[in-house]
């Protein structure tokens, strides 16, 4: 790699390694928060979900911002915004005053759909999967937030945890600004006086169903990883009676496979090809949400000899093994997907990575509210890991039926022309 391509990739994931931890530090706060207001477990969800869902509404306008005015300045002003909101969440009082701050401290998530079409635009399109697949490592930030806050938060209370967490973020936007350069694309653009293209043409890609589907894909890889992400501590309490950080910690095993392995997701999708990661995602993770899915019992089995009964539970040193697998496996497929952007819609990749991660992430929003109200209404701890076992295997059907459908397309044969010759 050359020295701007080097100085933007790790720039950019370090960046977003910060913004991440912000971005999901309810996880660990938003458990003190609803002791403390005496929140039902549906206001919980809502409360850890909604900076995910600015995070998420904000990708496409600052990935079109992105590609029109460049990622080093987008970027910055994005850090420096959130920074504010999380410094005044750390004053909120009550419920309604830290949802408010949650939209703003939500920015922070917005970050992932500037660093794609940045970071992209500094790598050949052989090279795109690699340096996305490094640049999304950032999501290493969540177990960030859940080895350190939960000390912190214990020694000193949570609104110091927001307040260190601003502070390091605000720091981070400095360091951005003052050691990166513009894209090469846009350097190019300006050099030749070029104006931007029309708002809407950034947006006609939207139209094709290949983006939507893209998009489904992630709602599952990245959505329910950050869901995930946000809502283990609490599972972990509840179900095994877990202090905070020991918890946090456990949560952290989750999110860091999800998180550091997406580099190799990213290498592998350049090498073996994206659509067979995504099969292999899909098969592992129905597999590993089926088996966490079913819930403690206790089951009697009439026999010959009479009644025979056994218990079953996923016992907690099972249960951070298959999170492990799954976390791995979400890793591989949040690569996989964003291989497809830069390679089927190279001049839209801020539009296109901005839909796609406005998806993904409204996952990470919509998820945490269900669960909690999954918990309220079925009275079942895995009644989360049902949920997801239902949309990963819808997801691995559309794939398996786009695919079967295009392959059919492609070997069947063209269609005969006649000749009429003229009298």
């Amino acid at each position: 790699m050359t020295g701007d391509q080097t100085r933007a990739l790790w720039t950019s994931t370090i960046a977003f390694t910060v913004c991440f931890a912000v971005w999901t530090i309810f996880s660990i706060i938003g458990v003190r928060i609803k002791d403390e207001l005496g929140l039902t477990e549906t206001q919980f969800g809502l409360l850890v979900g909604t900076p995910i869902l600015t995070g998420s509404l904000s990708r496409i306008l600052l990935g079109i911002w992105t590609d029109r005015y460049g990622g080093r300045v987008v970027y910055t002003a994005t850090m420096l915004s959130a920074s504010v909101a999380t410094v005044l969440l750390s004053f909120a009082q009550t419920y309604q005053q830290m949802l408010l701050a949650a939209l703003g401290v939500g920015l922070a998530g917005g970050s992932f759909a500037i660093g794609v079409a940045y970071v992209s635009r500094f790598f050949p399109q052989g090279k795109q999967g690699t340096a996305l697949g490094i640049f999304g490592v950032g999501n290493v930030g969540a177990a960030v937030t859940k080895f350190g806050a939960p000390f912190l938060l214990v020694a000193y209370g949570w609104q110091t945890v927001a307040l260190v967490w601003a502070g390091v973020l605000a720091l981070m936007a400095g360091v951005f600004w003052f050691t990166t350069h513009d894209d090469p694309v846009l350097v190019a653009r300006r050099a030749r006086g070029e104006a931007p293209k029309a708002f809407l043409m950034e947006l006609s890609p939207l139209k094709d169903v290949r983006v939507w589907r893209f998009a489904f894909y992630h709602f599952f890889v990245f959505g329910a990883f950050v869901a995930l992400a946000l809502w283990l501590p609490r599972y972990l309490i509840g179900v095994y009676g877990f202090d905070i950080k020991t918890a946090g910690m456990i949560g952290a095993l989750y999110s860091i496979p999800a998180s550091i392995f997406r580099a190799y997701g990213g290498v592998l999708s350049d090498r073996v090809g994206a659509r067979s990661v995504m099969y292999w995602t899909f098969t592992v993770c129905a597999l590993a949400t089926f088996i966490l899915a079913i819930p403690p019992a206790d089951y009697t089995l009439h026999g010959i000899k009479g009644q025979m009964s056994f218990h079953f539970e996923v016992g907690p040193l099972a249960f951070v093994l298959v999170a492990f697998v799954l976390g791995f496996f979400m890793s591989l497929g949040k690569a996989a997907v964003f291989k497809h952007i830069p390679t089927y819609y190279p001049g839209n990749v801020g539009a296109v990575g901005g839909l796609v991660g406005m998806i993904g992430g409204l996952g990470g929003f919509v998820l945490p509210i269900a669960f909690g109200a999954l918990n309220d209404l079925t009275g079942l701890w895995s009644s989360c890991f049902m949920l997801l076992f239902l949309f990963v295997v819808s997801a691995l059907l559309w794939m398996h039926v786009s695919i079967r459908r295009m392959e059919h397309a492609k070997a069947a044969p063209a269609p005969r022309t006649f000749t009429v010759a003229a009298e």
